[in-house]
């Protein structure tokens, strides 16, 4: 998955807004909060993407091909993941997980929040 098929499926999920930040990486949010992040990678020629996940999910996938707890965030404590090569998980299971971590983080959302903006009703 390329940066462009990244931002383009990010922007198909509910209630989502992008900025680019912290060393031009792209950052999407579901509402205020950080779902997904594109970049914050070594390799700047390959692309890297990093999502929240459960812990359970965080502890299955932490030591997978391809795979490792994303930098900064995992960390401090958080069960981020980071996919940084590209020939050991398929875009459509990427965008499962960023679906899935649009989800999680998205249950973070204050309750009103949440109604405003359509989720989890």
């Amino acid at each position: 998955m390329t940066y462009d098929d990244y931002n383009a499926f990010c922007k198909t999920l509910p209630a989502t807004n992008y900025v680019m930040q912290w060393g031009s990486s792209h950052v999407w949010k579901v509402g205020t909060k950080v779902f997904a992040i594109g970049g914050w990678h070594k390799e700047e020629d390959r692309p890297a993407f990093s999502f929240k996940v459960s812990p359970l999910s965080f502890d299955i996938m932490k030591d997978q091909p391809g795979l490792r707890p994303a930098p900064y965030l995992a960390a401090r404590g958080m069960k981020w993941i980071q996919h940084f090569n590209t020939q050991t998980v398929s875009d459509n299971e990427l965008k499962d997980y960023l679906t899935e971590s649009h989800y999680i983080v998205s249950l973070g959302l204050t309750k009103k929040l949440q109604k405003e903006l359509g989720l989890n009703q």
